[in-house]
């Protein structure tokens, strides 16, 4: 069965999200890249290395659409497209994908509640995956 194998992000609206990523930067010590976020890498002996990415958006994005929630959750898979017929299958609303992107796949569906949550298989060649930093 595919299943969910963790959390790949968290992603939230904010009225300046330059100026909050320089705050958790100076008073939390996030390591916040140029493109707004930080990625941070596990450190354990799983084989599946891997990452989870912290990220704040303009609070007038339309990323989170059509969920009217200021937060999409991003759950890593194992096998999106098994898990998307799943999902069908089970009348789950999907919204979107799934696409191909250069950190790998992704789907949009929608929870009970409407908050939209983003699947993400990710690449196994993503260079995030095995830069050493």
């Amino acid at each position: 069965m595919a299943r969910v194998t963790g959390i790949g992000g968290v992603f939230f609206k904010a009225q300046d999200p330059a100026a909050l990523g320089a705050w958790y930067k100076e008073h939390l010590g996030l390591d916040v890249q140029p493109w707004g976020g930080v990625a941070f890498r596990w450190r354990d002996d799983r084989p599946d290395t891997g990452y989870t990415v912290w990220g704040p958006f303009a609070a007038d994005t339309d990323y989170f659409d059509p969920s009217s929630k200021p937060y999409v959750l991003n759950f890593r898979v194992d096998d999106l497209d098994g898990l998307l017929q799943q999902l069908r299958d089970a009348g789950v609303t999907i919204v979107g994908g799934p696409e191909d992107h250069d950190q790998g796949r992704f789907a949009w569906i929608l929870d009970p509640e409407g908050t939209k949550l983003e699947l993400w298989q990710p690449d196994p060649n993503d260079p995030a995956l095995t830069e050493d930093r």
